[in-house]
């Protein structure tokens, strides 16, 4: 009964939909490159997820300006000429049973001069910490004619036949900054003292998109649920224009974070599920229309937001990426088969923060739909015409992905795995703080093994003797080794009695640590180690909640128990950089978690010695310094294993290596690599 809240059925203005699941608004790069057009990738893409059952499919981002817009896998209805392209994915969606509705959106200031080949025009010249530039002010002219513009977008919109049309304000994009008084400083009529005379440019606005689509067309507003930026607009702000464009008669409003520039943490991993929910509650209070919620769902958490009446719907973006069929899931009460978005951005915010196209950890068939399908079905939907029996050797991702992708399609599988657990680094990886969602990743694979029927032998430590035999007497067609990799030990003059160990062995919890620690080796796994052991005698959330619950102690020192932990924690890196191989959307975040609890952070800093009690260490000017150490973490990197792949070679026909095995890498890599492997087959 609990999930099915999320399958009744609801409505937008006129728009009846299906149930409570709504595809959010992302960017994704796959459309033309040249000129922008919906092309073969993208309809594919959208198509399958309203195949999947959302109701409503946000496309995101089209581009109204034809005087300011650019080719980087953004969409676009500035013209004509892009009606008929749109025009078929509309129609993709139709066919599936789905609704779809256009987003209109103006980046203004975070635009930038490499995309569009000059700085963005904004409300006023500020500078923008996203873009690290400062934009043009516009003339009051201009801002006149981009009404006209986005007047002219809805009006393509409904000819493509979009259901509904919905005008972005969120994420400090051209209409939120005329709203904050951080960026509008104008003295015209679209500027002013108040949030009322801001409020101009979204009337017009507004007013020119209804007069576009005529009185019955879904027109939806998406908002900050608060700015989060320090003198920006708040959750009071948000309530006010909710009902200023309730007033203006949008249908439906669309609850998202903060800005870009904000300085908490919105998308990341360390987010709890639901976190922004009572920001959508307290909008709810203000209007009489649906409320959209988005921002760290998951299929649980968007039950309760529907049960507990805290909004009427609810928008999956990054779940919808990692599992397209989520609501039909639901639907047949498939609730373990979900397969569950890890909040990485590995494979989405990060590629787009970095001109890419997106993909997923979890989902290695994302931005390949149109090239893996075949008669109207994926890989994983059609059987082998020459059913094996397998081996996988290791059940990490990688061996655990294989044997999903090749079990569905009709192999007989069985893992062979020398530990007394599965998942491999994905449990690892899941034990810092704010890192647990990678575990969501490990019971999803644990339970498909199961459902499919894969026989998993742990303790089981295979030699090459006893494959060979086992291949010779017809057990196994296929052998796969998926061993992944090892901790790397690094040449560093060591002193007998000091305490060093692997960061492997700190997570598993094999080690006890002195008072002192220092981590040799600051990439992602020694920023992650130093942030699980400086955490280490903090107070948790449940004891912080129930101190402020009674008022046992002062914010301060809540505070204070909070970041001040039993350890004090050094990071060595001789690099430039720490961290410089975790994603761009969760390096900062990190990195100011880091500083909280009062972790040194040495960069272009080596490693000279390890001594009894202390670590030698050199500065790029050559100076060296000792730092105290009860205990030394190594951090430096990894090692393939694949010597069972070796004495394999030309004794066993069939032979595959992936994941790890192959080059270290991370677990997107492992997945994907798996995955081509076992679709091949």
């Amino acid at each position: 009964m609990f999930y099915k809240t999320l399958l009744q059925p609801g409505r937008i203005g006129k728009m009846e939909l299906k149930n409570r699941f709504i595809m959010g608004p992302m960017g994704h790069g796959f459309c033309d490159e040249t000129n922008g057009h919906a092309n073969e990738r993208l309809i594919e893409f959208f198509r399958q997820r309203a195949k999947g059952g959302y109701s409503l499919i946000d496309l995101g981002a089209v581009q109204i300006d034809p005087e300011y817009n650019t080719n980087e896998g953004i969409m676009k209805l500035y013209d004509d000429s892009y009606i008929p392209s749109m025009r078929n994915l509309t129609d993709a969606v139709h066919k599936e049973g789905g609704k779809i509705m256009a987003q209109l959106l103006h980046q203004g200031r975070y635009a930038n001069s490499r995309e569009y080949g000059d700085v963005g025009k904004a409300p006023s010249a500020v500078y923008s910490n996203y873009t690290r530039e400062t934009p043009r002010e516009m003339s009051t002219e201009e801002v006149e004619r981009l009404v006209e513009y986005y007047r002219q977008a809805a009006e393509r919109a409904v000819k493509a036949g979009f259901d509904a049309v919905e005008i972005s304000t969120n994420s400090g994009y051209l209409i939120g900054q005329f709203l904050s008084p951080l960026t509008n400083l104008r003295i015209d009529k679209y500027g002013g003292t108040t949030l009322e005379e801001r409020m101009t440019f979204m009337h017009e606005v507004i007013a020119a998109v209804r007069n576009a689509v005529g009185p019955d067309f879904p027109v939806v507003i998406r908002i900050c649920s608060s700015d989060l930026v320090n003198g920006s607009n708040i959750n009071d702000d948000a309530c006010k224009v909710a009902m200023a464009a309730e007033e203006d008669g949008v249908d439906a409003i669309h609850v998202t974070g903060g800005w870009h520039e904000a300085t908490v943490p919105q998308a990341t991993m360390d987010v709890p599920h639901g976190t922004f929910a009572y920001f959508a509650k307290r909008i709810k209070d203000h209007v009489n229309m649906p409320i959209i919620l988005c921002n760290r769902m998951n299929v649980d958490f968007a039950a309760r937001v529907i049960y507990e009446g805290m909004a009427d719907f609810v928008a999956f973006a990054r779940p919808s990426i990692a599992d397209p069929e989520m609501p039909n899931k639901v639907l047949q009460c498939r609730i373990n088969e979900i397969r569950p978005c890890v909040g990485c951005n590995q494979g989405c915010l990060d590629m787009r923060m970095r001109h890419k196209k997106i993909s997923c950890l979890v989902n290695a068939e994302v931005g390949r739909e149109s090239e893996l399908i075949h008669d109207g079905k994926m890989p994983t939907q059609v059987r082998s015409e020459t059913p094996e029996n397998i081996l996988v050797v290791g059940a990490g991702p990688a061996g655990m992905e294989f044997a999903r992708v090749a079990a569905n399609r009709g192999h007989s599988v069985t893992i062979w795995e020398k530990s007394d657990r599965t998942g491999g680094q994905i449990e690892l990886n899941s034990v810092p703080p704010g890192r647990h969602d990678f575990a969501y990743f490990g019971a999803f694979l644990r339970n498909e093994m199961k459902r499919l029927g894969v026989n998993i032998c742990l303790n089981k430590e295979a030699t090459a003797e006893e494959i060979i035999a086992d291949v010779k007497e017809g057990k196994f067609d296929r052998v796969v080794i998926a061993c992944g990799a090892l901790p790397i030990t690094p040449s560093i003059p060591t002193s007998e009695n000091a305490n060093v160990c692997q960061a492997w062995d700190v997570l598993r919890k094999k080690i006890l640590l002195g008072k002192n620690v220092v981590i040799v080796g600051g990439g992602a796994v020694g920023v992650e180690t130093a942030e699980y052991i400086a955490k280490m005698g903090t107070i948790t959330p449940e004891v912080q909640q129930f101190l402020m619950n009674y008022d046992a102690e002062s914010i301060d020192i809540i505070k204070e128990m909070m970041h001040n932990g039993t350890k004090k924690v050094a990071v060595i890196e001789m690099g430039k950089r720490i961290g410089a191989d975790i994603g761009p959307t969760t390096r900062w975040s990190m990195m100011a978690r880091l500083r909280q609890h009062g972790v040194t952070m040495l960069k272009l800093t080596k490693v000279i010695a390890i001594n009894d009690h202390s670590v030698e260490v050199e500065d790029a000017d050559g100076n060296r310094t000792s730092i105290p150490a009860d205990t030394v973490v190594l951090a430096v990197g990894s090692r393939s294993v694949n010597h069972l792949y070796s004495a394999l070679e030309g004794k066993v026909d069939k032979l595959d290596l992936i994941g790890d095995s192959i080059e270290p890498a991370f677990i997107i890599d492992a997945v994907r690599s798996a995955y081509d492997a076992a679709y091949s087959i």
